[in-house]
C-alpha cells in the first residue's frame, strides 16, 4: 500500500479509538457516582494494578509495554478528573524528581501541588487539602531519605502504592555548550555526575542551589549559565537539553510512596511496610527478626533512625512481602507485639514491578 492509503487506514482506526475511549468514559461516569455514593476511594491501588496486568496480557505488540502503560495512566488520569477531580500533593518546587514521578504516576489530568517541603505534604494529606501525597523514600545511591522516616512515626497517614523512577540528570541551557561558564544544581546532582563534569565539561564553575528547578529557573534568565535538571524542567522552563543523561551511575533509581487517609485494598501482590521499636538490650532485634524467618515473611528493606525521644533508642523501618490480612504476614505481626516497644503498620500496598 502507498503512504496515503496507508494514513487512511490510520485516520480511520483513529475514530473508532476516539468513539470507544468515549464509550469507556461514559462508563467511568457512572462508576464515579457509585463511588461517591458509597464512600468508596477515586483512586484504588488495586485496580490500577489489575488493570495495567491485564493490558500486558493482550498486548502482542508490536506496541512496547511501556508504551501501552503510559497511554493507559494518561487514561486513568483523564477518568480519575471525569469521577471526581483529584490533588496530588508532593515535594516541590515544579520541575522536581517528584514532580516528574507524580507527573508519571497520575498523569496530566489531576491537579498537581507542589509543597516546600515532606512534612508538608503529610500535613496536607491528613488535613484533607490533597487527595494524595507522594513523598520520596529511598534512593539507589544516596539511601534513605530521613524527613520521610520522620515524618511516619507521626502516623496519621497510610502507604498506598509505590513508584520507580529512573533519575536521568540533564544538562539544561539556552546557549551553546562552549558558552557555558556556571553550572547550578544540587551538592547531591553534582556529586552524581561528577565524572561527566570533569571531563564534558570542564572549566565551568558549579553553583550549588537548594532545589534542580531552582537551577532551572535561573539557567532561564541568566546567559551562560546552565542547570542540571530533569527533562521536565526543561519543558516547564523553557530550557533546551544540551546534553542528556549526564548521571555516572546509569541505575540511578529513586522510590516514592502515595499516602493517603485511607489505606489501600489487597491486589496479590502486595507489600507491608512498618516501623518499630525494641527494649534497649542484647539480642531484643535479632528476636523480632527470626519472627519473620519463623512465618516466612521475606523482608525487602529495612532501615533505622534515631527516635529522638530517648537516647540511643531507634525506630525500625521494614518492608515485607506480603499483606496484612496475609495469614502468615498477621500471624507474624501478632507475635511481633511480644517482642516491640512500638509497632506501627503504615500500609499494605501493590508492589512496583518497574519503574515508570
Amino acid at each position: 500500500m502507498d503512504l496515503p492509503s496507508l494514513r487512511k487506514q490510520i485516520d480511520k482506526l483513529d475514530h473508532q479509538i476516539v468513539e470507544l475511549l468515549n464509550q469507556r468514559a461514559e462508563v467511568v461516569v457512572s462508576v464515579g457516582k457509585t463511588k461517591r455514593g458509597d464512600g468508596t476511594p477515586i483512586y484504588a491501588p488495586d485496580r490500577e494494578q489489575a488493570v495495567l496486568k491485564r493490558l500486558a496480557e493482550l498486548n502482542h505488540g508490536p506496541l512496547p509495554q511501556k508504551t501501552l502503560q503510559a497511554i493507559y495512566r494518561e487514561l486513568m488520569s483523564g477518568s480519575f478528573a471525569l469521577e471526581k477531580p483529584l490533588r496530588i500533593g508532593f515535594l516541590g518546587p515544579e520541575g522536581s524528581f517528584s514532580h516528574l514521578a507524580s507527573m508519571r504516576k497520575f498523569g496530566a489530568s489531576v491537579e498537581h501541588l507542589p509543597l516546600p517541603d515532606i512534612r508538608g505534604v503529610f500535613g496536607e494529606v491528613i488535613r484533607g487539602h490533597c487527595d494524595l501525597g507522594l513523598v520520596p523514600i529511598e534512593n539507589s545511591l544516596g539511601g534513605g531519605v530521613i524527613d520521610t522516616m520522620d515524618c511516619f512515626v507521626d502516623g496519621g497517614v497510610h502507604i498506598i502504592a509505590e513508584v520507580l523512577v529512573e533519575i536521568h540528570h540533564n544538562l539544561l541551557a539556552n546557549c551553546p555548550p562552549e558558552e557555558i561558564k556556571l553550572v547550578a544544581s544540587k551538592p547531591e546532582v553534582f556529586a552524581q555526575c561528577r565524572n561527566w563534569l570533569s571531563t564534558g565539561l570542564s572549566g565551568v564553575e558549579l553553583v550549588p542551589v537548594a532545589s534542580s528547578s531552582r537551577a532551572a529557573e535561573m539557567a532561564a534568565n541568566e546567559s551562560n549559565l546552565a542547570a542540571i535538571g530533569s527533562q521536565l524542567a526543561a519543558e516547564l522552563y523553557g530550557l533546551k537539553v544540551v546534553f542528556a543523561n549526564i548521571e555516572d551511575k546509569a541505575n540511578n533509581q529513586t522510590r516514592f510512596l502515595v499516602i493517603s487517609r485511607k489505606p489501600a485494598r489487597r491486589s496479590g501482590h502486595d507489600k507491608t511496610a512498618m516501623l518499630f521499636t525494641t527494649p534497649h538490650e542484647a539480642g531484643a532485634l535479632a528476636e523480632v527478626l527470626n519472627i519473620f524467618a519463623r512465618w516466612d515473611v521475606n523482608l525487602t528493606n529495612i532501615g533505622s533512625r534515631p527516635s529522638k525521644r530517648r537516647n540511643w533508642e531507634y525506630y525500625f523501618f521494614v518492608d515485607a512481602e506480603g499483606h496484612m490480612e496475609d495469614e502468615n504476614v498477621r500471624q507474624a505481626l501478632e507475635e511481633m507485639k511480644d517482642y516491640c516497644k512500638e509497632l506501627l503498620i503504615l500500609g499494605s500496598f501493590p508492589r512496583a514491578t518497574s519503574t515508570i
